[in-house]
């Protein structure tokens, strides 16, 4: 009988323990949630005297499965309206004047953003279909200007993924790529354009060379990935200026959906190499996804290569004196929790 007890009593224990175990990994995969509110204010300068006709068009914050945005309001000298480009149906907030001040025009938006963290981590499990892919997956197997897929690309893409069979063993060998080969170096010039050959060739830059290189490898053996850019919100909470934007990318996978991943976060911070291969973390805000953007109305300047600052044109042509300010405060979560950013 005592045995019997004593068995009783170890299994009663590690049931607790199992029970316990249970529970972290069940809050571990509990995505953080943040909630700030952010201001996105646009200033266009130097107008000329003779100006006639000004356009102004800014990245305007919506909803997706990551966050949740209510627009506070939005400061204006003219009237504005809300437009979605053709091709990725970003929001854009776009004002036209042909009375302009004799003085800076500038725009203010004010929103709440409550961000969760993306997690997609059980993407071993997913079962391919092989079936034919949506027209609105399919697009982000197509090139960008500065992200072309040609032999070189193809040639570099095989390379770094000889060797693995599934999507998801080649989306990785490429993650891993662009974190070990390229050095997150804003030095000089040359940086920042997100040109694939650019990141081949001299192996650095920001977020945008980072993910044109990891978009256009997944792309170059058929794997669809898509490019986002956004404000990223400094880690420590409490309000601030944001000194720029910060762009990640998602790839595709087959029967189960987009997997996010950030290369450039990786490598500036090698304990989170693993996190960021299936993760975005809550401190961001999605403004546009895509590039070579078409405007709404379209703009009569080329394509922008990204859509995070303001654009303007003064009769017709594209003006260069635009400026843009960021700023960011946390607010208490709206679980009442009374802390904020929870």
């Amino acid at each position: 009988m005592r045995q019997i007890a004593a068995c009783v009593a170890t299994l009663s224990i590690l049931g607790l323990v199992a029970a316990a175990a249970s529970a972290d990994t069940a809050l571990a995969d509990v995505p953080e949630t943040r909630t700030f509110e952010i201001i996105y204010r646009a200033i266009v300068e130097d107008l000329p005297e003779s100006a006639g006709e000004v356009e102004l068009w800014i990245p305007y914050p919506t909803g997706n499965e990551a966050q949740e945005v209510e627009i506070l309001g939005v400061e204006s000298p003219y009237p504005t309206r809300i437009e979605r480009d053709p091709e990725f149906g970003n929001s854009i907030l776009y004002l036209r004047t042909d009375e302009p001040v004799r003085g800076p025009v500038t725009v203010e938006v004010r929103a709440r953003v409550r961000r969760s963290e993306k997690l997609r981590k059980d993407f071993n499990d997913a079962r391919p279909v092989h079936g034919t892919l949506d027209p609105e997956v399919a697009r982000w197997l197509e090139p960008d200007r500065l992200v072309p897929l040609n032999g070189r690309i193809r040639e570099l893409a095989a390379e770094v993924t000889a060797g693995k069979e599934s999507d998801v063993e080649k989306a990785r060998a490429i993650y891993d790529y662009v974190v070990d080969s390229m050095s997150y170096d804003k030095s000089g010039t040359g940086w920042g354009r997100g040109d694939i050959y650019w990141a081949c060739d001299m192996k650095r830059g920001n977020c945008t060379d980072f993910h044109a290189l990891f978009t256009g490898l997944n792309r170059a053996v058929g794997i669809p990935a898509k490019f986002a850019i956004g404000l990223p919100v400094p880690e420590d909470r409490g309000e601030g200026q944001i000194g720029g934007y910060h762009c990640w990318a998602e790839f595709w996978l087959d029967g189960y959906g987009w997997v996010p991943v950030d290369t450039s976060e990786a490598r500036k911070d090698a304990s989170k190499r693993e996190y960021f291969f299936g993760a975005h973390d809550e401190n961001r805000v999605e403004l546009s996804e895509g590039r070579d953007i078409v405007l709404a109305p379209e703009q009569s300047g080329e394509p922008l290569n990204f859509f995070v600052y303001p654009y303007a044109e003064v009769d017709g042509e594209p003006w260069e004196k635009v400026s843009q300010t960021f700023s960011y405060r946390d607010v208490p979560s709206p679980t009442g929790s009374g802390q904020p950013g929870s």
